[in-house]
């Protein structure tokens, strides 16, 4: 724990691996670092798949280490239907930036409970800031209007856009709209740039004094094109949230995050061991002979677990 803290990150790597692998140690891991998070900043990047988020990520990072920022990445990728295991294609994309010891980049599966989000999420983020990391990107799969756990996760969100959104209107309005801390419009070289730029404007409303307004930002990330601007909205909602309270309201609200995620994941491997258990068995058959519905036998069964 003491390498981790100290920045080492071969030492974080098997951190995050004892928290993805040996609940025991995550336990333990987890307790000795909390001492220590706290102090960085988490950044969300989400949107509809294709959007550019990883390419967004990559010319973010080059843009901080050209500043001589330090830099962590937790990108979620889709689990493979075969061995659940991820599709790491977000750490391949970065792999030529990796080697820097400013940078730390991680994939990790992302679990299939809705709202974009593995359950461990929070505490590989809590590992990430006892390390020392200031700013940690959060990169989401990119499943559209489902992944709003992010908003939780991370203190800004940032959401990725392309000109001609088309459908992604629909995703805005149903909620990225609410979460969105900034808009990103990427590939902003392509025809309707200006036309998207004005429709997310006119969504957003008039500006209300006192309150942050999300900006809509254009870049083309594959020619790192507008990245200081991307950092210079990430900055100013993280000055805005400092001046108004924010930003301790995010801490907490992250914390109850991580939390609740500890609880379901809990729950659901005692779920796992009453299904295995005789007293499942027995509940099973006495639907199917009538004998009791299915409410009533899942009544019977969560008194079990108490």
């Amino acid at each position: 724990m003491a390498r981790v803290v100290a920045g080492d990150r071969a030492a974080l790597a098997r951190a995050i691996t004892w928290l993805e692998r040996q609940p025991a140690q995550a336990a333990l891991l987890d307790a000795g670092l909390g001492q220590h998070a706290g102090r960085g900043y988490t950044v969300g990047i989400t949107g509809a798949p294709g959007a550019g988020k990883s390419t967004l990520v990559g010319a973010l990072l080059r843009a901080a280490v050209e500043r001589n920022e330090r830099v962590a990445v937790l990108a979620l990728d889709p689990v493979s239907p075969l061995s659940r295991g991820a599709i790491l294609g977000d750490r391949l994309r970065m792999e030529h930036i990796t080697a820097d010891p400013r940078v730390f980049v991680r994939s990790m599966t992302a679990d299939a409970h809705g709202g974009g989000l593995s359950l461990l999420t929070p505490l590989v983020l809590r590992a990430l800031d006892a390390g020392g990391w200031p700013w940690m990107l959060l990169e989401t799969v990119g499943v559209g209007q489902v992944e709003l756990d992010v908003a939780e996760a991370a203190a800004t969100t940032v959401v990725v856009l392309n000109p001609g959104w088309g459908d992604e209107v629909q995703a805005a309005k149903a909620g990225l709209m609410e979460v969105a801390d900034i808009f990103v419009l990427n590939k902003a070289d392509r025809p309707g740039a200006e036309d998207t730029q004005r429709d997310l404007e006119l969504l957003l409303g008039p500006i209300v004094p006192g309150r942050w307004r999300p900006p809509v930002v254009l870049t083309v990330a594959h020619e790192a094109q507008g990245m200081e601007a991307v950092w210079g909205a990430i900055q100013a909602h993280r000055a805005h949230l400092a001046a108004t309270g924010g930003l301790a309201a995010w801490r907490e609200r992250f914390l109850a995050m991580a939390l609740r995620a500890l609880l379901v994941r809990a729950l659901e491997e005692r779920v796992a061991s009453l299904a295995r258990s005789p007293a499942f068995a027995a509940a099973v058959a006495g639907v199917r002979e009538g004998q009791q519905g299915l409410h009533a036998a899942r009544d019977a069964l969560l008194a079990s677990l108490a």
